[in-house]
Protein backbone atom coordinates (compact mmCIF):
# COMPACT_ATOMS: atom_id res chain seq x y z
CA UNK A 1 0.00 0.00 0.00
CA UNK A 2 0.91 3.18 -0.78
CA UNK A 3 1.62 6.38 1.49
CA UNK A 4 -0.74 8.29 -0.90
CA UNK A 5 -3.47 5.33 -0.04
CA UNK A 6 -3.33 6.48 3.44
CA UNK A 7 -1.87 9.55 4.17
CA UNK A 8 -4.33 12.55 4.81
CA UNK A 9 -4.52 15.29 2.23
CA UNK A 10 -6.78 18.33 3.46
CA UNK A 11 -3.60 20.03 4.64
CA UNK A 12 -3.51 22.92 7.14
CA UNK A 13 -0.24 24.85 6.88
CA UNK A 14 1.10 27.49 9.29
CA UNK A 15 4.13 29.90 7.86
CA UNK A 16 7.36 30.72 10.08
CA UNK A 17 6.57 34.26 10.60
CA UNK A 18 2.69 33.21 12.38
CA UNK A 19 1.97 33.23 16.23
CA UNK A 20 2.71 29.61 18.55
CA UNK A 21 -0.89 31.24 19.81
CA UNK A 22 -2.29 30.79 16.01
CA UNK A 23 -0.96 27.47 15.82
CA UNK A 24 -2.29 26.54 18.82
CA UNK A 25 -5.58 27.83 17.62
CA UNK A 26 -5.47 25.75 14.32
CA UNK A 27 -4.29 22.33 15.94
CA UNK A 28 -7.57 22.11 18.34
CA UNK A 29 -10.26 23.74 15.63
CA UNK A 30 -8.57 20.87 13.23
CA UNK A 31 -7.83 18.48 15.94
CA UNK A 32 -4.80 17.71 14.61
CA UNK A 33 -1.19 17.18 16.88
CA UNK A 34 1.18 18.74 14.14
CA UNK A 35 1.34 21.18 11.82
CA UNK A 36 3.58 21.82 8.82
CA UNK A 37 5.38 24.72 8.23
CA UNK A 38 5.63 26.34 4.61
CA UNK A 39 7.07 29.05 3.40
CA UNK A 40 5.02 31.07 0.85
CA UNK A 41 6.80 28.89 -1.65
CA UNK A 42 4.62 26.23 0.12
CA UNK A 43 8.31 24.42 0.98
CA UNK A 44 8.51 23.04 3.86
CA UNK A 45 10.81 24.63 6.46
CA UNK A 46 9.62 22.65 9.25
CA UNK A 47 6.97 21.39 12.25
CA UNK A 48 5.57 22.44 14.91
CA UNK A 49 3.08 20.26 17.20
CA UNK A 50 1.72 20.64 20.46
CA UNK A 51 4.27 19.23 22.29
CA UNK A 52 6.58 22.32 21.12
CA UNK A 53 4.29 24.92 21.83
CA UNK A 54 3.74 23.48 25.40
CA UNK A 55 7.74 22.68 25.54
CA UNK A 56 8.97 25.45 23.91
CA UNK A 57 7.32 28.66 24.08
CA UNK A 58 4.65 28.00 27.22
CA UNK A 59 6.82 26.45 29.44
CA UNK A 60 10.12 28.64 28.78
CA UNK A 61 7.68 31.55 29.61
CA UNK A 62 7.33 33.23 26.20
CA UNK A 63 4.29 35.20 25.07
CA UNK A 64 2.47 32.63 22.62
CA UNK A 65 0.87 35.84 21.13
CA UNK A 66 4.29 37.31 20.17
CA UNK A 67 6.50 34.48 19.59
CA UNK A 68 7.11 33.05 16.03
CA UNK A 69 6.42 29.44 15.16
CA UNK A 70 10.06 29.78 13.43
CA UNK A 71 11.10 30.12 17.14
CA UNK A 72 9.86 27.00 18.53
CA UNK A 73 9.35 24.38 15.25
CA UNK A 74 11.36 21.62 14.50
CA UNK A 75 13.35 22.60 12.05
CA UNK A 76 14.91 18.91 10.76
CA UNK A 77 12.22 17.18 9.47
CA UNK A 78 12.20 13.68 8.45
CA UNK A 79 9.15 12.92 5.30
CA UNK A 80 7.83 10.56 2.97
CA UNK A 81 6.46 10.43 -0.30
CA UNK A 82 3.46 9.73 -1.83
CA UNK A 83 5.01 7.27 -3.82
CA UNK A 84 6.44 5.28 -1.10
CA UNK A 85 5.35 1.96 0.03
CA UNK A 86 3.59 2.58 4.04
CA UNK A 87 6.54 -0.02 5.42
CA UNK A 88 9.03 3.27 4.73
CA UNK A 89 6.58 5.25 7.52
CA UNK A 90 6.33 2.89 9.95
CA UNK A 91 10.69 1.97 9.71
CA UNK A 92 11.04 5.84 9.23
CA UNK A 93 8.66 7.03 12.53
CA UNK A 94 10.75 4.40 14.57
CA UNK A 95 13.91 5.40 13.77
CA UNK A 96 13.23 9.28 14.04
CA UNK A 97 10.96 8.55 17.06
CA UNK A 98 8.11 11.07 15.40
CA UNK A 99 4.65 9.99 15.22
CA UNK A 100 3.75 12.02 12.20
CA UNK A 101 5.64 12.56 8.74
CA UNK A 102 4.58 15.17 6.65
CA UNK A 103 4.33 14.04 2.80
CA UNK A 104 6.22 16.08 -0.05
CA UNK A 105 6.07 16.04 -3.52
CA UNK A 106 8.57 18.33 -5.24
CA UNK A 107 9.43 19.60 -1.99
CA UNK A 108 5.80 20.92 -0.99
CA UNK A 109 3.72 18.94 1.28
CA UNK A 110 0.77 17.46 -0.17
CA UNK A 111 -0.46 15.38 2.78
CA UNK A 112 0.26 14.40 6.37
CA UNK A 113 0.33 10.60 6.99
CA UNK A 114 0.48 9.58 11.31
CA UNK A 115 0.46 6.57 13.15
CA UNK A 116 -2.78 6.97 13.38
CA UNK A 117 -3.33 6.39 9.43
CA UNK A 118 -1.17 3.29 9.09
CA UNK A 119 -2.87 1.25 12.25
CA UNK A 120 -6.13 2.07 10.73
CA UNK A 121 -5.19 0.54 7.32
CA UNK A 122 -5.26 -3.33 9.44
CA UNK A 123 -2.64 -4.40 7.53
CA UNK A 124 0.49 -2.59 8.57
CA UNK A 125 -1.34 -2.26 12.69
CA UNK A 126 1.49 -4.62 13.70
CA UNK A 127 4.51 -2.23 11.84
CA UNK A 128 2.52 1.17 13.51
CA UNK A 129 2.37 -0.95 16.71
CA UNK A 130 5.90 -1.98 16.73
CA UNK A 131 6.91 1.67 15.55
CA UNK A 132 4.95 3.28 18.35
CA UNK A 133 6.43 0.75 21.09
CA UNK A 134 9.83 2.02 19.82
CA UNK A 135 8.94 6.01 19.92
CA UNK A 136 7.20 5.04 23.72
CA UNK A 137 10.71 3.37 24.59
CA UNK A 138 13.28 4.54 23.19
CA UNK A 139 15.34 7.76 24.00
CA UNK A 140 16.77 9.55 20.66
CA UNK A 141 20.16 10.30 20.94
CA UNK A 142 21.09 13.65 19.05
Amino acid sequence: MLISDIMSPNLVSITPEETASLAARLLYRHNIGALPVCGDDGRLRGIVTDRDIVLRCVAAENDPAITPVKEIMTKSVVSVGPGDDARVATRVMAAEQVRRLPVLSDGKVVGMVSLGDLAKTRTYDMEASKALSEISTNVKKK
